[in-house]
């Protein structure tokens, strides 16, 4: 029975790519890992053993390599996940479709008798900046975005007049901690918006908006981080968020003599609720 290839795509996974830009005595640091995709016209590699249309994955890395090293600046992931994305395209004719994933591990720099040092680092845990670029030769999308942002705020937070059943045994509550790991990505809707000030401000806005909102669910939290980042930013076309529920379990610390102020959590984050969505503008 002849079978026949729906999609595919091949490419080169966790290219660890650090930059240095000097500057006279002031550097600037740049740690990223790429993932590069391509698809295309690629049946004869899959059916018949035919390379010849087969652009070699150590190939792909170089390159990320030798395009990183055409600029002497830092560039802004977007900017170079582009670049890269273009390059794939214009130099492979078999290929229709390249889809570019950076995740930018952030540093700090050291603090010398107060003062920012020049050229020493403490590499930032956990929170990480993203990007996603999927380029054909008609039209580009980019996406920005954040990961392992872990916020945390103890009131104004509560969860009650949900639905019970005979398996409910969660008691309502109308205060508590709320704590989360946010992952938000965001569609421009021109590929040039793309800027670490606008990526900045989305940033800023999400925290000010955790921390003020008077949240009812995480749901309920979900969509007024989306809604006030929408309403300040019109280059921004689409959000989307995944937020586990990092749960505080309250300890009764009464069956060990001692008063319960309320004061006393055990966290575990695992399991723990999942609450994901995407908003646009109506």
């Amino acid at each position: 029975m002849p079978v026949k290839l729906i999609k595919n795509n091949y490419g080169k996974s966790r290219v660890r790519l650090m930059k240095v830009s000097r500057e006279g005595d002031r550097h600037e640091l740049q740690n990223i890992t790429v993932k590069i995709a391509l698809e295309g016209d690629f049946d004869d590699i899959h059916f018949k053993g035919d390379n010849s249309k087969c652009l070699p994955t150590d190939t792909m890395k170089n390159t990320a390599y030798a395009l990183a090293a055409q600029t002497d600046e830092i560039e802004e992931i977007e900017s170079f996940g582009m670049r890269l994305a273009r390059h794939f395209l214009n130099e492979n004719e078999p290929v229709v479709c390249v889809s570019i994933d950076i995740v930018e591990h952030g540093y700090t720099r050291m603090m010398m008798d107060g003062t920012p040092h020049p050229h020493s680092f403490t590499k930032n845990e956990g929170e990480k900046r993203t990007t996603s670029i999927v380029m054909t030769r008609d039209e580009t999308s980019v996406e920005s975005g954040l990961e392992d942002l872990t916020v945390i705020k103890t009131t104004q937070s509560a969860f009650a007049g949900f639905v019970k059943d005979k398996y409910t045994f969660l008691p309502e509550t109308d205060d508590r901690i709320f704590c989360t790991s946010v992952k938000a990505i965001w569609r421009y809707n021109d590929p040039q918006d793309a800027t670490k000030e606008l990526w900045t401000g989305v940033r800023q806005t999400i925290l000010d908006t955790f921390a003020t909102h008077d949240s009812m669910s995480v749901q309920h939290t979900l969509c007024a981080m989306g809604e006030a980042v929408l309403n300040s930013f019109p280059a921004v076309g689409e959000i989307s968020f995944s937020l586990p529920n990092i749960h505080c379990i309250p300890v009764d610390v009464t069956r060990f003599g001692e008063e319960d102020k309320k004061a006393i959590f055990m966290p575990t984050d695992e399991p723990h609720g999942l609450i994901e969505g995407r908003m646009t503008r109506s």
